[in-house]
């Protein structure tokens, strides 16, 4: 709470400060959203007689929703949370200029030309770079200046009590000390087995336990759902493919797969003489090629490329992309085992074998070819029927209908409210529109949902129900189970402390102890955390005498036999983190007692 509050006691200016102005000015352009808004004067809060309004909420209200932070359909509950940002934002501003913190012009033209949003290549200060930006997010300069001047007076005052607090170096060495300190201790669980018999649970404690937590038994604003799913997946499923079809498009795919080659050049000085004897020499090994001779016995006698004639003319795999465009095109024509007609390239002239494909094979490739057909193959009636879908649902009276004439089928929800859906209506924007006003109050059907690229979805309000708390007889089971639970803990409680009353007086328990040695404050064993933290708070031993104490941990209960406390190794790295640790939390919760120091002593009026 404490880091949200000084997150938020900085304004759109202070986030500038810390280098996401422009990120944050081009994907909310909050001040643009002022003539959105109107001038609109109404007031939704004072603060000392100074006002907020509604236009202020609403732009913060707008930056959330806008920033991803807070869904559209929470968007009631957002606004209390930002008009007491705003309230303490308001707080801190009047603090600063009552204290006469001040801001010259010339610390905000440094800062100003100092933000590298606002400089060019050179990291120099751009005068149209800084205009163009601030515009276009809906700033003037002066009007940036004057926030900008507002939150760096907030910075001051936040600043200022930060560094007034301060640790001593005794402080920091008992910090330490306590840091690395280890444990070594042994435990015992107590469960309701250990009880002499089952707690007692009558009516009039479910009574009192329904009553003490009555907004746990609260059912929100639920609706249940008619809705169609057009899939384009689905109707891939029951498109027939032929295995015809599925190897054309395998042989197809030869065009484009990577591929081993193989070829013999000869190469050539430019002069036409020398390209024609070069083509006659190529020529003749076509011939020998035809009579059966081998490609890479060719290769080693006749190819001018020594570096691959030896291994038989041998390129290895090639992609698209690394030789020329001639001899790609010549080579990714070939199929497996072809030789090519004479290539002609800037180096020489070629013969070029494909000696190898490298692809899947037919087998390994069949499910994903008839996958990829069947949906080429549906996609002009998938968008034919969601265009349908699209004019249907806008002019029909109901879903049903809809739901016939697109041989779809029609599905119900069971009860669910806005931020519980199941299946297809949990996905994003699903139910923010089954609780618009067009769909729950008007009774309309929803526009059409683009879940993805594939899927397009419809829903109408089948039945609704408003909150409501339930009654006692509808959630006694749950409440029995609580109160249960709850007794069972109390009653193994009140066992623990009178088995630690007789371990001190030494009285033998046959307990089947368990053993932790060396446990550290910063976890890394595997014992409950509430356990640790307990071992933790018990007093050193005295000599050989265990320290007794207990833990709650859920359902169990938690002996406890603390027997050495032991200096654990120094850790210079962990022990400074833990140093700036407690120095963040100390500002931190100055900052905090100033906030609630003036919102009590403030005059602070909702409207």
């Amino acid at each position: 709470m404490l880091q949200s509050i000084r997150d938020r006691s900085r304004s759109w200016g202070a986030k500038i400060i810390i280098g996401a102005v422009v990120v944050t000015m081009a994907l909310f352009g909050v001040e643009s959203l002022v003539g959105l808004l109107g001038n609109s004067g109404d007031e939704v809060a004072q603060v000392n007689d100074e006002p907020i309004t509604r236009q202020q909420l609403e732009i913060e209200v707008q930056r959330a929703i806008r920033s991803g932070q807070v869904p559209p359909d929470q968007e009631r509950a957002l606004r209390a949370e930002m008009l007491d940002m705003l309230i303490t934002e308001r707080l801190l501003t009047q603090y600063a200029e009552e204290g006469g913190l001040y801001v010259s012009e010339q610390q905000l033209d440094q800062l100003i030309v100092t933000l590298p949003e606002f400089q060019d290549a050179q990291g120099r200060f751009d005068r149209d770079l800084f205009r163009n930006r601030l515009a276009s997010a809906g700033f003037t300069p002066l009007s940036f200046r004057q926030q900008l001047a507002v939150d760096l007076k907030r910075q001051q005052v936040q600043q200022g009590l930060a560094a007034s607090g301060f640790t001593l170096e005794e402080e920091r060495e008992r910090l330490a000390e306590l840091q690395r300190q280890t444990r070594s201790f042994r435990h015992h669980a107590l469960t309701r087995d250990d009880l002499a018999a089952a707690p007692e649970v009558t009516e009039q404690d479910l009574q009192a336990y329904y009553d003490a937590h009555r907004d746990d038994y609260r059912r929100p604003e639920q609706v249940k759902v008619n809705y169609v799913v057009l899939d384009r997946q689905q109707m891939a499923d029951e498109a027939e493919v032929s295995e015809e079809a599925v190897r054309e498009a395998w042989l197809a795919g030869a065009a484009e797969a990577d591929r081993r080659v193989s070829h013999i050049m000869v190469a050539v000085d430019g002069e036409d003489g020398s390209r024609e004897a070069a083509r006659e020499r190529l020529e003749e090994v076509q011939a020998r090629l035809a009579e059966g001779e081998a490609f890479a016995e060719l290769a080693a006698e006749v190819s001018d490329d020594t570096s691959t004639s030896d291994a038989g003319g041998d390129l290895g795999v090639i992609s698209r992309g690394f030789f020329g465009e001639a001899f790609e095109e010549a080579a990714f024509a070939l199929g497996e085992g072809e030789v090519s007609g004479i290539v002609e390239t800037d180096n020489g002239l070629h013969l070029i074998k494909v000696t190898e494909l490298d692809r899947p094979p037919f087998e390994e490739r069949r499910d994903a070819l008839r996958a990829e057909l069947a949906l080429e193959q549906v996609d002009d009636a998938f968008n034919e029927r969601a265009q349908r879908l699209i004019d249907d649902s806008f002019a029909a009276d109901d879903l049903a209908s809809v739901a016939d004439a697109l041989g779809l089928t029609l599905q119900q929800s069971d009860w669910i409210g806005r931020d519980v859906g199941e299946g297809v209506l949990s996905e994003p924007g699903v139910m923010a529109q089954a609780f618009g006003e067009d769909v729950l109050e008007n009774g309309y059907n929803s526009e059409v949902i683009e879940l993805d690229e594939d899927r397009r979805l419809v829903l109408r309000v089948a039945d609704h129900r408003e909150a409501t708390t339930l009654p006692l007889a509808e959630v006694e089971g749950d409440v029995e189970a609580a109160v249960r639970e709850a007794k069972t803990r109390e009653a193994l409680v009140a066992l623990a402390a009178r088995q630690v009353e007789s371990l001190r007086a030494g009285e033998p328990l046959e307990l089947d102890w368990q053993r932790a040695d060396a446990v550290s404050r910063q976890g890394g064993s595997a014992l409950p955390e509430a356990l640790v933290q307990a071992a933790f708070r018990l007093p050193h031993p005295e000599g050989e005498q265990p320290v007794y104490g207990h833990a709650v941990d859920g359902e169990r209960v938690v002996l406890i036999a603390l027997e050495r406390v032991q200096d654990g190794e120094p850790n210079a790295q962990m022990e400074t983190f833990v140093a700036d640790m407690a120095e963040r939390l100390r500002a931190q919760a100055a900052i905090q007692g100033l906030l609630d120091d003036l919102r009590e002593k403030a005059s602070i009026e909702r409207l």
